[in-house]
């Protein structure tokens, strides 16, 4: 995972009303040395921050934006690699059975968060 200082400096580089170049940008430095798990998690990551600092800025239309962003860049960037990992199945044999509980707790912890702060 990125460490905090590196994770920072990403975030901050990337405000909530960004133009999708900058995020592109720094979504492929985190994948400069090659494709894996852990930064695919990490690009997770860098969406959620993005996400929780819109809410908390009280920009809910930046969510969608940065939302097909990622979806963008998994689809340009990420898919031949996915499939040839066989697809998000593949991160199950990739990972522990603790740290697929783990992210897929993190997935519900976020999807719960956003949940929460939509309907309050």
């Amino acid at each position: 995972m990125l460490d905090k200082k590196f994770d920072d400096k990403l975030i901050n580089q990337v405000q909530g009303n960004c133009a999708q170049d900058i995020f592109m940008k720094v979504a492929t430095s985190i994948f400069t040395d090659g494709i894996n798990w852990g930064r695919v998690v990490a690009l997770f990551h860098l969406a959620y921050r993005l996400i929780s600092k819109a809410l908390t800025s009280n920009h809910l239309e930046n969510i969608r934006i940065i939302i097909s962003w990622v979806l963008r860049f998994i689809r340009e960037r990420l898919y031949p690699w996915l499939v040839q990992q066989g697809g998000w199945v593949g991160v199950i044999h990739d990972f522990s059975r603790w740290r697929t509980v783990a992210i897929v707790a993190s997935v519900a912890l976020v999807a719960a968060l956003v949940y929460y702060r939509k309907t309050r």
